[in-house]
This record gives structure tokens, sequence and C-alpha cells, in this order.
């Protein structure tokens, strides 16, 4: 539940707020275990998302009284937020149950348990918030670790993997943000093909932010960031009921999309300079998001395990 301990009025922020002492804080000095972003007020593309694994050995209750979950000792993430005129919203989304404490600027701690809208997320809120330093950590209310969640960032509002954000604010897409899903594959790779099952789609419309001839509606985060180290044919493809596109940036910087390449699967196919990068964006040729199955393979568009 949504912690609510200590709100001083004067600061504005609708957030659960811990004082403790130092000496038994989290270690905010070491690396943070995900990583780490610099965002200004403004930034785009918004909610920033990162994915990551929650929970950790330290029961956050025994650190700070009123927070909840169990934590690791480095952080999970780091933001360096230059402040403007807009609110500030962290918010986890997961299928297991997570909470958040969050180091602010301040040197303050703010927790958070179920304060988001959709069930079992945390969110907390500054409305208006410093600039700084904001050292986050995702916990698992039950103890373990390597819980899978995603982290967002947002000046606009919760934000959750299914149901996105209000994205108009949004004018593209984002190669370099993280990618859902990384893979590294050398040539002659096996088993052949590589398949990952995921969910397809997104708030944005690939023909807008990406070119006039593309297809359907993805994220603004690559759905994978493939790094492929051969040299033969690379044919990348879906396998899936629903009707799905493609919109993948090559290792060169040029973007192919594909519609309907088999049946209503999209593929695509590099036959030569395929050494790189490949930031694959799979997509929904109607809005919303659907299952369905990437296939990489050097054999053939198209190539199933017993023949398609």
């Amino acid at each position: 539940m949504f912690q609510d301990f200590l709100r001083p009025a004067a600061a504005g922020i609708a957030a659960a707020l811990v004082f403790t002492p130092v000496v038994s804080a989290q270690d905010y000095s070491l690396q943070p275990s995900f990583g780490s972003i610099n965002l200004s007020s403004g930034f785009l593309p918004d909610p920033y998302e990162r994915r990551l694994t929650a929970g950790g050995s330290i029961r956050a209750q025994n650190r700070f009284s009123n927070c909840r979950g169990y934590i690791a000792n480095a952080p999970d993430f780091s933001l360096y937020y230059t402040a403007g005129s807009q609110d500030l919203f962290i918010n986890v989304d997961s299928e297991s149950d997570t909470t958040l404490v969050v180091n602010g600027p301040d040197g303050r701690w703010y927790c958070d348990d179920d304060g988001a809208d959709a069930p079992f997320n945390p969110l907390l809120h500054w409305q208006t918030p410093q600039s700084g330093r904001y050292d986050i950590w995702v916990g698992t209310y039950s103890s373990g670790s390597g819980v899978p969640a995603t982290l967002f960032i947002s000046e606009l509002g919760e934000a959750t993997v299914r149901g996105g954000l209000n994205m108009q604010s949004a004018s593209g897409v984002d190669i370099s943000a993280p990618a859902r899903y990384n893979v590294t594959l050398n040539g002659g790779f096996l088993p052949d093909p590589e398949q990952i099952h995921l969910q397809a789609g997104g708030n944005i419309r690939a023909a807008d932010a990406i070119s006039s001839q593309c297809r359907g509606y993805v994220d603004y985060a690559p759905t994978v960031q493939l790094t492929y180290n051969g040299s033969g044919s690379l044919h990348i493809y879906t396998d899936g009921n629903a009707d799905t596109t493609l919109a993948i940036n090559a290792p060169d910087g040029q973007w192919f999309c594909n519609d309907d390449a088999i049946g209503t699967d999209a593929g695509i196919s590099f036959t030569a300079g395929t050494r790189g990068v490949y930031d694959i964006y799979v997509g929904t040729y109607s809005s919303g998001r659907a299952d369905t199955t990437l296939r990489i393979s050097e054999i053939r568009l198209g190539y199933a395990p017993g023949g398609k």
C-alpha cells in the first residue's frame, strides 16, 4: 500500500519520505546494477523505460521502518535529472508485487508499495522535483531476486508495459533507447532459427515516426537489439496468429520495413554486409499489442523447425 507517513506541505511531494541515519542507508556509492540515464525536463520519448530484475536479500523495513520489500545493496538504476516546470513520476510495472526505494537529490529516502493505479505496482510522484541524482532500488514484496520488471520515468504520469502511456508528445522512435531484448549471434549459430517470444505493437504509428513506407504501430524503443557477428545471409521474421509488421534499422543506418511477407507475418532478408547491430521493431498492423514469435535464421525466410 502507499506509504504516506511524512509529507512536508512545502515540498510538493506526493511520495513517501523517510529520514534515516546515513549508517543504515543503502550504499548509493556503488555502481548501479542496470545503468543510469541523464534526462532533462521535456525529454522525449516520454516515458523513459528500463528493463531490469527486481529484488534482493535485504529487507527494506529493517533499514527504513516504513518501507516494504526486499532490495539489493547497490542501486538498481540512477537517474541524473535536470528539473523544469514538469512533475516527475517514477514507477515500476511487473507481473510480481514490487516496491520502490529512492534516494533523492536532497539526500532523503522515498518509498512506495502499491501506489500506482495498476495492481501491486509502486509509484513515486514529485510535483516540484529537484535537479540531481535519484538512486533507485526496485524491490520485491516477498524475499527473492531475479524478478523481471520495467522501470518507467515520466513527466506525464504512470506507465505500464501493456497499457503504455499517452505518447502524443513523442515525435518518433529512439534506436538508442534500451531494447526489451538483447541478442548476440555468431555466424553458424545453433539452434537455427533463434526464437524470441514477445509482445508486438505499441502506440507510435510507424509511417509517421520512421517512414511512409512502413506500416503498423510500434514502441519508441527497439523490441530487440540483435548483434550479429557473422557474414552470411540473415533472415528476420515473425510467426504468430496476429497481423504483425517489422521495421529494422540495419548496421548501415538504413531503415527496412515489411508487412505480410509470409501471410500476415512480416519478414526481411539481408544478404550482404550483414555483420553489425540491428534495431528491430516488431509492430502490429492495428494499434494495440499482440503475442508473436520473432525468428532469426541464416537458412531462409520463414524457416521453422519441422518445416513451414
